[in-house]
């Protein structure tokens, strides 16, 4: 089990990232790599493992955009694959990190909490099974508002909606493209939340 982040500043809210933060990242790599089948592409196991961990490494874009690039070629239709992808993207409870509920008490009463995340709507019903909704006021779910990471209009959005100054701010995140780097350029704190051992 990790420690919860230690914030020790006056901030007033914190945003929490969902995959890779507080579910297994695992699940999401798994909806693709069978979308990408489903689609067409032919590929080991072990191939997928390969291309997911360098796209990880590398911080730097979509992993949905450069794998289908890599399994199915630049001509790809990638909202095809994004809505096949979309079906299997479901959270077990099984897929909830032990350590968050405790992390999230030991914070909640210090500080405000929401979400900015690339998700699709029916996070929302995997989070309240697993008695994580009531800890988060608002909600800056992708699907929901038509916006993604690492567009700063989404950050705006829900700074927007939370009533807060950037600077008041803190983004947890297991991304530097796409949590550490927007969250900054809009004026918030960061925090780079590492990939947990064994997913991917």
């Amino acid at each position: 089990m990790r420690p919860c982040p230690v914030i020790t500043r006056p901030w007033r809210w914190l945003f929490f990232d969902i995959g890779g933060v507080m579910y297994d990242d695992s699940i999401y790599a798994r909806s693709w790599r069978r979308a990408l089948r489903e689609s067409g592409a032919e590929f080991t196991d072990q191939d997928f493992e390969d291309a997911y961990a360098s796209a990880r490494a590398a911080q730097s874009g979509s992993f949905r955009r450069l794998l289908t690039r890599r399994f199915l070629g630049e001509g790809a239709d990638l909202p095809a694959v994004e809505a096949l992808a979309a079906k299997y993207w479901a959270y077990p409870a099984t897929a909830l990190y032990p350590d968050v509920k405790p992390c999230l008490d030991a914070v909640a009463g210090r500080y405000r909490l929401g979400v900015i995340a690339n998700q699709p709507t029916s996070v929302r019903g995997a989070m309240e099974r697993d008695g994580l909704t009531g800890y988060f006021e608002v909600w800056g779910v992708s699907d929901d508002l038509g916006l993604q990471k690492p567009d700063p209009k989404l950050f705006a959005h829900v700074l927007y909606m939370a009533g807060v100054s950037p600077a008041r701010t803190v983004m947890i995140g297991d991304r530097l493209d796409y949590d550490v780097r927007p969250a900054k350029t809009a004026g918030m704190r960061a925090i780079w939340v590492l990939p947990r051992r064994g997913s991917r």
